[in-house]
């Protein structure tokens, strides 16, 4: 793959740690500069780094209204140019719904939903007027199966899924490529809040899968040619069981 992306500027939300990192050091590894966007200064800092000039720390809270429009303009000042866009950054509430805090909905349908929104929106303009772009939102396989388990995610990666179908629709005329990639369990910051046993079992049965794997479905779908669009990619592990 490498050289693949060589030319190309990319924006990774949630980067510093997970899909995200994965994500950045994949595209990386095929010749992209990228812009790593995280709320994580410390390990920003670490990961770019090791990575070289390529690798762009930009640290930024996208729950915060004020910084979360400050996204676009400010990678385009560090870049010039955003060829790519992977909405990447989420969170996530499990469990029973009576259970949950209201505060945690709300936080998580806010990044999950009204960020990656509006991500797109602000990248929108810049991508259709240079007629070219790619945006890769991270969704989940919560969004093709009504996940009993997690009720508040799943509903949030459906309304992202319909996101992702309704703006593609909207700007393929212009040149961009609109998709999700939704994997099943990933070893990630997301699986910290796991009962350890639950986390144990499922490591052993082979139901969990690893950031790299999400990453390698991300770059292909990247690298295919422009008159192709990869919509969707649902992954899961072989032994998980729905």
């Amino acid at each position: 793959m490498s050289g693949e992306l060589q030319g190309k500027v990319a924006v990774v939300t949630g980067a510093a740690s997970g899909i995200g990192r994965a994500s950045a050091d994949a595209m990386l590894s095929a010749g992209a500069r990228v812009v790593l966007a995280d709320r994580d200064q410390a390990a920003l800092a670490s990961l770019c780094g090791e990575r070289g000039e390529a690798a762009m720390p930009l640290v930024i809270d996208l729950l915060d209204p004020k910084a979360c429009a400050a996204l676009v303009p400010r990678a385009l000042e560090m870049t010039g140019q955003i060829d790519i866009l992977h909405a990447n950054a989420g969170t996530y509430v499990g469990g029973d719904l009576v259970d949950a805090q209201s505060e945690a909905i709300d936080r998580m349908l806010h990044l999950n939903i009204n960020v990656v929104m509006k991500n797109v929106h602000d990248v929108l303009p810049h991508m259709i007027e240079r007629r070219t772009g790619d945006i890769i939102v991270t969704s989940s396989l919560a969004a093709h199966f009504p996940t009993p388990w997690e009720p508040v995610y799943a509903s949030s990666k459906w309304a992202i899924n319909c996101f992702v179908q309704t703006v593609r629709r909207q700007v393929f005329k212009h040149g961009i490529r609109v998709g999700a990639v939704s994997p099943g369990p990933v070893i990630s910051a997301l699986l910290a809040d796991w009962p350890e046993e639950k986390l144990k079992e499922a490591k052993d049965s082979g139901s969990l899968i690893e950031a790299d794997e999400v990453a390698s479905a991300i770059l292909f779908m990247l690298t295919r040619r422009r008159g192709v669009t990869v919509r969707d990619i649902v992954l899961m592990p072989t032994n998980f069981d729905l």
